[in-house]
């Protein structure tokens, strides 16, 4: 299967491609994944059914590509931040989480996305410290970033390690904002929390 848009998709005019991509997002942001309907995606579009088929493989093509482009422009902002921040990993996802949680236009489609976490789903959103995009930048640049005196780290493979710890725990923030409905303000506090717990360590100096 397809993980990206046809090249049919690619070759339509900017105002018809936004139009299926919004109308795309609006039925996402109306239910889960699975409960989407290909029909009021076409309706909201005001194409023919059959016209979406000549640019998405399937229902999940065309939510995986939103995802995706969320996950492309994101992953701009996390590099952007994280100089902002003099390499500061620990600053920069504080400042990301909090751009996400603060998302008005795209809180639905989120909402409905975290609360359906999948591998997959869970791996595409990774996808902002690594090559997940043609045009998008490599872990090894984005590595180079980092400012790696600040961690407790000896080499880049344990760097890949840390951003995978860094992630579950923001992976599962997100989750348990939507799950618990908790407001911007709880959720960046128990989030701000754990980030603070990871950088200091969790074992106790016993020296």
């Amino acid at each position: 299967m397809s993980i990206l848009p046809k090249i049919t998709f690619h070759n339509l005019p900017d105002d018809k491609k936004q139009k299926l991509i919004q109308a795309a997002k609006k039925e996402f942001s109306r239910v889960p994944f699975y409960e989407a309907s290909i029909s009021n995606i076409v309706k909201q579009a005001k194409i023919p059914r059959g016209s979406f088929y000549q640019y998405f493989e399937d229902k999940e093509d065309a939510y995986y590509f939103l995802i995706s482009e969320f996950v492309f422009d994101l992953n701009n902002q996390f590099v952007t931040i994280l100089k902002k921040h003099q390499g500061d990993l620990f600053e920069t996802m504080i400042e990301v989480f909090t751009l996400i949680i603060e998302e008005e236009e795209n809180f639905y489609l989120l909402r409905n996305i975290f609360l359906n976490m999948t591998y997959k789903v869970e791996d595409k959103f990774s996808g902002i410290f690594r090559d997940h995009h043609s045009a998008s930048r490599s872990f090894q640049e984005i590595s180079s970033y980092i400012n790696k005196d600040t961690l407790n780290i000896n080499e880049e493979k344990e760097l890949y390690y840390v951003i995978q710890i860094i992630s579950s725990v923001t992976f599962r923030n997100f989750v348990e904002r939507f799950a618990k409905d908790l407001s911007n303000e709880e959720a960046l506090n128990n989030y701000r929390m754990e980030i603070n717990m990871l950088k200091q360590g969790l074992a106790r100096n016993k020296s």
